[in-house]
């Protein structure tokens, strides 16, 4: 037989794309549309639909930057398509290439029920099936004109992502606003070929089966008479009838499809959009479970079900149902998608805390599992986390994006610092806005890792991102492939079916141990400051509201605020979504969290102010308030009193100019430059700084990565640098214990402030930065005398190591980090921590000196300059608290970063307030001290081990206690735990290294 393949295949693809798939739709009239535009930010339903809209035709251009138009349109349905089924098509100017990324719209009828949405991928609306002939017909469109933020040039910078700087010309233009006979046959014809064709280009050209497809598809191809496409329609779909129920080979791969809608909680759309394009997305869902009986969808982000229940009662009400029929399913247990490498440890635990208590109270659902299809890399600490909060499975697809090196499993067990393992999946379609096409489903099938002894995979189905979530489309390829030969095998499925079935025939899978870095998207630990300042300061923030509150109720009656912190944490978590914590959002996004971070400092500082001084009471007894988890200057951690003087410091001339700071166990050297020469551990007679070498040194590198403006940062950076060793002035601080330090670079200026704390082993550097730059990246250096192989880095409950050698790609590829409070170098007998209030990305680097002794380079990175998606960011003032601390355990390092984010509070009271807990071991620390969230009033109290050993501790109330719980992080008591023994004020515990224990205490 001649070979006439690529015939047929070019056949099939012209004749579908200019005759089948037209004839969807082989008749239509115009609808009559009008359009009134909403002044400023959306309104509600009821005034959308109330205006008086004025008359506009299709071709009119419509929509300013981030406006809303409510469009109203109305017809007649002809009276000789009676019988017939009839749709409204409803294109609102949409680029089909771009579901999620432009105009979207939400359709009501006139009592403001919702339909559904409309989406470049999902532009009809039914009116009935059949019609009688004659309905009216009026619908509304609530359309949002969101603007095109990355576009043909992705990354070009752009003043659309904020409304302030967006003008105001039309963005769209109407395209088709009609009422059309849907002639289902024909559709159901597309998707038949387009399943076949599909399938056969992922088929070995060699194989049987392809050739049998081509020459079915043939033989369809020749039974469609091309001026009478539906009269030959099902003559058509008769010629491929015994292809397409060819069934599947046993041993085939199984895909489990869940309906899905990733939608970034903000990215480039400020978080209001987020709501109406999750009131889109869930509108549209509940009415493709009312067509698709087989079909079901999982949504995450319990907040995203928060916003539809606040602000879409009535699409609430549907999904509501939907999940009570088992159909709608809530994913996840997170408050939102979160960024799981910078949240501190109580935030991380409470984002599993918020939003499972969210589904248990709504629909009486737990979730297994952690959904995170898209966040930029998971710390080491979350596997314990997800444990605590009652879950067991964790899926995320983000890693296939590393640059470097392949991940080696898709399933697999993951360990947390703790040792806690994780059952793991990575999804091998390698997408999670799966649309079920062929090319995905055969990628998925070769691209498993695990044949041989797993054939289960998970793929999430929809168009995400506001394009509104599964189409019927994909629900009818996934029918067709339900056991189709040479195809794997698709079936709808909750996540947890999946993982279920996953595990079972899964149960010894390989162990991944520690981070799962992202190789990609590094600078996302840096962009966007402000955000990131505000995130971690609202933290500390937090804790000490719950800490003197919770204090302040057991001891004076106090009002706990329940209500108050409840909001507030929903509110900080929210901000933790992975596009907003990491700065990769439009301006709009940052301005508006700057605002809400300023907001939430003031309410708890008032929080924290009033419940002081419950406690202090009056009088004239200077009290010094400290919410760290150690003691210091005599002050019991958790408690207030009278600080100890502890020594002084000196400030002299330095020969050759600069000064000498020293307190007696630290003597450091600022030289004329303003850098520091010299840090000598006295106690120890050791040198910090390397030989020739200076530390507080600012670096300023170019920084215009390849693509992703805010988010990357690629490893070519660092061949260009340059040392900001120019001074304008270096004098002595006006405390006459410190020393100042100005610079300018470009349309820069810095200033600084070195100080070295009387009594106290550690250089603080206040560093605050005028920054005018733009592409660059500015880092602040230490590179110390120190021999080391692997450094420490604090992540969510404890901390772990990586390399500072580059031996191996995946070393090599982790050369920008993140850590929390401290990273921290070791040799055997002395040790270096750096402390930060605010910063999370650096690097760490290692050289050998001409002497033979090694020269070990912590930075810190403090600022970026991208473009793209905001022009604008981290222009203006900002201020970082750094310390250098020579001689340090890797215990002084975990107590310094607590000190650093959490500076003491002076009032005058009556007197010292006893903590409301302690522990008698520095290695145990404390992270939340709260009462209880159902308004029990107990006490909680949540700890980890934090030094990486094992720790016998023990806990002494300052309340009288008449019982103790083992609780999981939602406050219930674990069944398979033995709550350790009260004994009158003391509570004795064993933990493991990094352990994390939460004990629930009952009052008298």
């Amino acid at each position: 037989m001649h070979d006439d393949r690529t015939l047929v295949e070019a056949r099939l693809a012209r004749v579908l794309d200019e005759r089948i798939r037209p004839a969807v739709y082989p008749e239509s009239v115009p609808l009559d549309v009008a359009v009134w535009n909403a002044p400023g930010e959306p309104v509600p339903v009821a005034e959308g639909l109330a205006a008086e809209p004025e008359p506009v035709a299709v071709g009119a251009r419509w929509g300013a930057p981030w406006g809303t138009s409510w469009f109203r349109v109305t017809g007649t349905v002809p009276e000789e398509w009676a019988g017939r089924t009839v749709e409204a098509v409803l294109d609102l100017g949409f680029d089909e290439n771009m579901p999620g990324f432009q105009c979207e719209g939400l359709v009501y009828r006139p009592d403001g029920t919702p339909v559904k949405g409309v989406n470049p991928r999902n532009q009809w609306v039914r009116i009935g099936a059949p019609v009688e002939g004659g309905e009216e017909v009026r619908l509304h469109i609530e359309a949002a004109s969101n603007p095109v933020i990355m576009g043909h040039r992705p990354f070009a910078p752009t003043p659309l992502g904020d409304k302030e700087t967006a003008g105001s010309a039309p963005l769209y233009t109407l395209t088709r606003m009609d009422l059309a006979v849907f002639d289902e046959t024909v559709w159901q014809l597309v998707v038949d070929l387009e399943v076949l064709g599909e399938l056969m280009a992922e088929l070995p050209v060699d194989s049987p089966r392809r050739w049998e497809i081509l020459r079915a598809v043939e033989r369809a191809l020749d039974a469609v008479d091309l001026q009478d496409v539906g009269g030959t329609a099902e003559r058509a779909r008769a010629r491929l009838a015994d292809v397409l129920a060819a069934p599947a080979v046993p041993s085939v791969h199984r895909i489990s499809a869940v309906g899905h809608a990733h939608i970034d909680s903000a990215w480039l759309w400020p978080l209001r959009e987020t709501v109406r394009k999750v009131a889109r997305t869930t509108a549209n869902m509940t009415a493709l479970l009312d067509d698709e009986p087989e079909f079901v969808f999982a949504m995450s982000q319990a907040q995203q079900w928060a916003w539809v229940k606040e602000h879409r009662p009535e699409v609430w009400a549907r999904v509501k149902k939907a999940v009570a029929d088992g159909r709608f399913v809530p994913a996840g247990g997170m408050w939102v998608e979160s960024d799981t490498n910078m949240p501190g440890s109580e935030a991380m635990a409470r984002q599993f805390v918020h939003g499972k208590r969210f589904f248990l109270d709504e629909f009486g659902i737990e979730n297994d599992e952690a959904w995170l299809p898209d966040t930029f890399g998971f710390a080491a600490g979350l596997p314990q986390i997800i444990k605590a909060a009652g879950s067991k499975y964790l899926l995320t697809q983000k890693i296939s994006w590393s640059r470097t090196n392949r991940f080696p499993h898709h399933t697999f067990r993951w360990e947390g610092v703790d040792g806690t393992r994780i059952f793991t999946h990575f999804p091998p379609v390698d997408t999670y806005n799966c649309s079920m096409k062929g090319s995905e489903i055969a990628h998925a099938v070769r691209n498993f890792k695990d044949k041989g002894v797993a054939r289960h995979s998970l793929a999430p189905t929809g168009w995400g991102d506001g394009g509104g979530g599964t189409t019927r489309e994909m629900v009818a390829r996934a029918a067709r492939l339900r056991n189709l030969e040479g195809s794997a095998t698709v079936t709808w499925e909750t996540p947890s079916a999946f993982f279920a079935k996953a595990e079972a025939e899964y149960p010894e899978p390989p162990v991944w141990v520690g981070e799962l870095y992202l190789e990609l998207h590094r600078a996302t630990l840096t962009s966007q400051a402000g955000t990131k300042q505000g995130n971690r300061r609202s933290e500390h923030l937090l804790r000490e509201a719950e800490l003197w509150a919770a204090t302040a109720a057991v001891r004076t009656g106090f009002a706990y605020p329940y209500e108050e912190l409840d909001r507030i944490w929903k509110t900080v978590l929210l901000h933790q979504f992975h596009d907003i914590l990491p700065g990769s959002s439009i301006a709009w996004v940052h301005r508006e969290a700057r605002a809400t971070y300023a907001r939430i400092a003031a309410e708890l500082n008032a929080v924290i102010d009033s419940a002081q001084r419950a406690l202090a009471g009056e009088g004239t007894v200077p009290l010094v308030f400290n919410a760290a988890p150690h003691a210091r200057a005599g002050v019991p951690a958790g408690g207030a009193r009278t600080a100890a003087a502890e020594g002084r410091t000196t400030l002299a001339a330095r020969p050759g100019g600069g000064y000498v700071l020293d307190n007696g166990l630290l003597r450091t050297e600022i030289d004329a430059r303003g850098l520091l020469v010299s840090a000598h551990d006295l106690e120890a007679g050791r040198e910090t700084v390397a030989p020739g070498r200076a530390g507080n040194l600012l670096q300023l590198h170019p920084d215009l990565p390849n693509m992703w403006d805010a988010w990357d940062v690629d490893e070519f950076y660092r061949n260009t640098v340059t040392d900001l060793t120019d001074a304008e002035e270096v004098t002595e601080g006006e405390d006459g214990a410190s020393v100042r330090i100005v610079r300018s670079f470009g349309n820069s200026r810095v200033t600084q402030l070195l100080s070295l704390p009387p009594g106290e082993r550690r250089l603080v550097v206040d560093t605050e930065v005028d920054w005018h730059e733009t592409e660059k990246f500015l880092k602040l250096a230490f590179p110390l005398d120190l021999h080391a192989e692997r450094y420490a880095s604090e992540t969510q409950f404890g901390h772990f190591f990586r390399p500072t050698h580059t031996n191996t790609s995946w070393e090599a590829a982790k050369f920008e980090a993140c850590n929390h409070r401290f990273v921290h170098l070791q040799e055997p007998d002395w040790g270096v921590a750096v402390v930060n209030d605010s910063t999370y990305g650096h690097d760490v680097t290692r050289t050998v000196r001409d002497d033979g002794g090694t020269t070990t380079t912590v930075r810190v990175s403090l600022l970026r300059a991208p473009r793209f998606p905001d022009p604008e960011t981290d222009q203006g003032v900002h201020r970082f608290r750094h310390a250098l601390v020579p001689g340090a355990t890797v215990g002084d390092a975990v107590r310094e970063g607590w000190r650093i984010n959490l500076p003491e509070r002076h009032l005058t009271g009556a007197g010292e307030v006893a903590p409301l807990v302690t522990v008698d071991r520095d290695a145990v620390v404390v992270t939340a001290v709260k009462l209880a969230d159902d308004g029990s009033g107990d006490v909680v109290v949540r700890f980890h081990e934090a030094h990486g050993a094992r720790a016998l501790t023990t806990l002494t109330t300052g309340f009288a206690a008449t019982g103790v719980e083992v609780t999981d992080l939602l406050e219930r008591p674990l069944a398979d735990t033995e709550a350790p023994p009260l004994d009158g004020d003391r509570i004795t515990v064993r933990l493991r290294p990094f352990q994390l224990m939460t004990l629930r205490l009952k009052r008298a």
